[in-house]
Formats: C-alpha cells, sequence, structure tokens
C-alpha cells in the first residue's frame, strides 16, 4: 500500500466511511482524480475528491466555492468532510447523469438542458460574489490565449515572437475594448461533461454543478461561450443563436454590445485552449486531448469571422497552423516529450 493510499484509507476511517467500498470514478486535465464510495449494498454513495498537494493541488478554493453556491441555492456537491492539507474531500454523489450522456441516450432533451443552464447563469449572475475571487483581467486572458502561440506552435516546430507580439496586443486591445467589466462569477469550465441533469430538483437546482474551483470574477458571456462552444462536443448552431438570445432578453443586455463580447472571449477561450490541449500532449502525455482540436478550432474561425474581430483573424491566419493531419501527427510524435518551454 503507497502512502497515499494510507491517506485515503485513514481519511475514510476518520470519515465514518471506513468500511466502504471504493471504485474509480474519473480523472481529468488536472492532477485530481475521483472515486465513488459506497456501503449498504450501494444505498449510501459518496465521492471521495484526490487532489494532492505534492502535485500541485489545493482543494481550499473547491471548499469554498462549493459553500457559496450551495448557500446561494445552487447544486454544488454538499461537503461531508474534508481535510485540507492532505488534499482530499468526501462529497455529495449527484450521479452520473452528465449533460453529454443524457443528450446522447435522450436528444429530444437537448434544448431543456440548454436552457436550464443557461438560466443558471442568468440567476448565478444576479447573485453577489463571494469574496476573494481574482479578475479574469485583460493580462491574464490575454497571456492565456497567448498559450497557443507556446505550446500549439510547438506542432509546426518554430516560434514566431515577432506574432506573438502583435497577436498579444491585438487581443488585449480587443478584451479591454468589448469585455471591460469583471463583474460576476465564472465558472470557467461550464461545459456539457461538467454539468449534470438533476430533474428530480426543482428550477436552477435541476443542474449540477462540478469543476468550479478555479472560478474568478468575469464577463457575463464567459460562460455561455463555455457552454455553447463545447470543446468536447457539437452544440447544435440554432441552440447557440436560441440560448444568447435567451440570456439577453433575461438580463436585458444590448445584444449587438454582448454579442461582439460573446466572440471575442470566444476567441481568447479557443486559443487558450489549444494552448492547453497541446501542452496536455507535449508536456503531460495525455495524447487523446489532440484528438479535440480540431473541434476547437472550427469554433475559433466561427468567432474570427465576427467583424470585430478582423484583423485578429488575419494575425492569427498568417501566424497559427490549421490543424491538418501533419500538425496533429506533429503533436503526438512529440508526446511526453517537452516538460517545459
Amino acid at each position: 500500500m503507497s502512502d497515499r493510499d494510507r491517506a485515503i484509507t485513514s481519511f475514510l476511517q476518520t470519515s465514518g466511511w471506513g468500511d466502504a467500498e471504493v471504485g474509480p470514478l474519473a480523472g481529468d486535465a488536472s492532477n485530481r482524480c475521483y472515486l465513488r464510495i459506497s456501503r449498504e449494498s450501494g444505498r449510501e454513495r459518496a465521492v471521495l475528491m484526490d487532489a494532492p498537494s505534492e502535485k500541485g493541488e489545493d482543494v481550499r478554493p473547491f471548499i469554498h466555492i462549493a459553500q457559496w453556491l450551495n448557500q446561494s441555492g445552487f447544486s454544488a456537491p454538499a461537503i461531508f468532510a474534508q481535510d485540507e492539507q492532505q488534499g482530499l474531500l468526501l462529497l455529495e454523489d449527484l450521479g452520473d447523469d452528465l449533460f453529454a450522456r443524457v443528450v446522447l441516450d435522450e436528444p429530444d432533451l437537448e434544448n431543456t438542458l440548454y436552457c436550464s443552464a443557461t438560466d443558471v447563469l442568468v440567476t448565478l449572475h444576479e447573485v453577489h460574489p463571494p469574496e476573494n475571487l481574482l479578475p479574469y483581467s485583460t493580462s491574464v486572458m490575454t497571456d492565456l490565449a497567448a498559450l497557443a502561440y507556446d505550446w500549439y506552435l510547438i506542432a509546426a516546430a518554430h516560434s514566431d515572437e515577432i506574432a506573438k507580439v502583435q497577436f498579444k496586443k491585438e487581443i488585449s486591445s480587443l478584451l479591454d475594448k468589448f469585455a471591460p467589466n469583471q463583474t460576476v462569477v465564472i465558472q470557467r469550465d461550464y461545459h456539457s461533461e461538467n454539468l449534470l441533469w438533476l430533474p428530480e430538483r426543482q428550477g436552477v437546482k435541476r443542474v449540477g454543478l462540478l469543476d468550479f474551483q478555479d472560478a474568478m470574477l468575469g464577463h457575463p458571456a464567459y460562460d455561455l461561450v463555455s457552454l455553447l462552444q463545447d470543446a468536447r462536443r457539437d452544440v447544435l448552431p440554432a441552440i447557440e443563436t436560441e440560448m444568447i438570445s435567451r440570456y439577453v432578453a433575461a438580463t436585458d443586455q444590448n445584444p449587438e454590445t454582448f454579442e461582439a463580447a460573446y466572440h471575442v472571449l470566444g476567441a481568447q477561450r479557443n486559443l487558450r485552449i489549444l494552448g492547453v490541449f497541446a501542452r496536455l500532449c507535449v508536456r503531460d502525455g495525455k495524447a487523446h486531448y489532440v484528438d479535440l482540436i480540431p473541434r476547437v478550432w472550427a469554433l475559433l474561425q466561427r468567432d474570427l469571422s465576427h467583424a470585430a474581430l478582423s484583423d485578429l483573424a488575419e494575425i492569427i491566419d498568417q501566424s497559427l497552423p490549421a490543424p491538418t493531419r501533419t500538425v496533429l501527427e506533429g503533436l503526438k510524435d512529440k508526446c511526453a516529450t517537452i516538460p517545459a518551454l
């Protein structure tokens, strides 16, 4: 038994779950993993979050945001037990009905799910944010979008510092102009594999929320982009249009201003994801993320087609390679070979 296994066993015993069965549940792009804990022949269940501090994980932001969400009337997992030093949390098990799975099994529910998720954002953005959230500022967003010029551009076996400087100047200007305000809580990974369908609950509680520990203060359009420009599944264009209109109407936004912000933030987010997915492959050995890059690139091109982004589109067209088969194979060939830049 490893030291980590002993820590988990001790935590479960201290929490009153020492006699429970432990099985795998999920992992993600970080160093966290999740285990399903059950007892009484499966009648009682919980989820163990294993987030080792020695691997750079910190459960305190999750605790902070989960408590705030639940106190504000949303469905985040309740926390049954916690060991912040060890990076272990025992959480309410909200089930397996991720939006992505429900849509596959029941396609007729897709519109209902996305309406519900959009309504959560409308309500969430009316609630006063919790204390100590950092702003997702122009400078932060610019640096994160520039990850595409670091890790993704590795595929082309060169760097282009001049283009990177031009890019950062242009996207910074766009963010300042169209998305200058950081006024609401953004969860930053608000998409179909982090949302659970809980139809037995009422109102906004019908949407279970996961993976919100990186929450910051940001622009109201950001999580809507995350929801509707999903790197992991295709969202129907008609649903994207309808949900943007639904949010705008419910929050009394200026439609043209909001749409411009939506596409600027979409470009920022998709560029960041390009860089992150490439990094997950070449640095962390997670090659399967490369398979998602063509969808992210297509979403980026849709955002760049907005009139406000024409100059940015020109810079990217001249400096970032499209994810051709050669480019994608180049990334996979470098899998787990570049520990740092």
